[in-house]
């Protein structure tokens, strides 16, 4: 019985290893400050349970923003990695804000 269970508890294990993390999600958005008026687009890395809703993702970024004290004024959508790349060059050194 001993032999049966050890390979099981190995394979077990090594398919847990073997499993991806929660795949990464992103919003990009547009944001403001005042006084004077400076608008800025950017992309945050979210939280798993923002990434399927759109209000838990807002309420991610507009917090992550006042720390930094812009405004949000828009989610512009919400992607997975294949969408990082494409949507990186126009935020350019505004991305993964924490």
């Amino acid at each position: 019985m001993k032999r049966i269970l050890r390979p099981l508890a190995l394979a077990a294990i090594a398919l847990t290893l073997a499993t991806p993390a929660a795949a990464q999600c992103f919003a990009d958005y547009k944001a403001k400050q005042d006084n004077p008026l400076r608008l800025q687009y950017g992309i945050v890395e979210l939280p798993a349970d923002a990434c399927n809703d759109h209000a838990a993702a807002a309420r991610h970024v507009e917090a992550v923003l006042a720390r930094h004290g812009w405004t949000l004024l828009q989610i512009e959508s919400t992607f997975g990695p294949e969408g990082f790349e494409q949507r990186r060059a126009r935020a350019g050194e505004i991305h993964l804000r924490n």
